[in-house]
């Protein structure tokens, strides 16, 4: 049996791509304050993912790039 306490890498990178797709298919629609909210939750989604040595260590440098553009382009529909 699976210790409920150990992450899944695979399982938290998945569940940060949906983060990841939803910023970037938020950030071509009109800006509105909801959707600044939602992008800034899931911002910080992946900015606490990504300071667990953990999810960092299991993502592909692909993965890195995709996540740190994606928190870039965020940010400044946000701005």
């Amino acid at each position: 049996m699976e210790n409920l306490n150990t992450p899944n890498p695979q399982q938290s990178i998945s569940a940060a791509f949906d983060s990841v797709n939803l910023i970037n298919s938020t950030i071509l629609e009109t800006i509105t304050n909801e959707k600044k909210s939602t992008i800034t939750r899931n911002i910080q989604h992946l900015e606490l993912m990504l300071s667990k040595d953990w999810f960092s260590e299991a993502l592909t440098e692909q993965q890195s790039i995709d996540i740190a553009t994606c928190i870039e382009s965020g940010n400044s529909y946000i701005a």
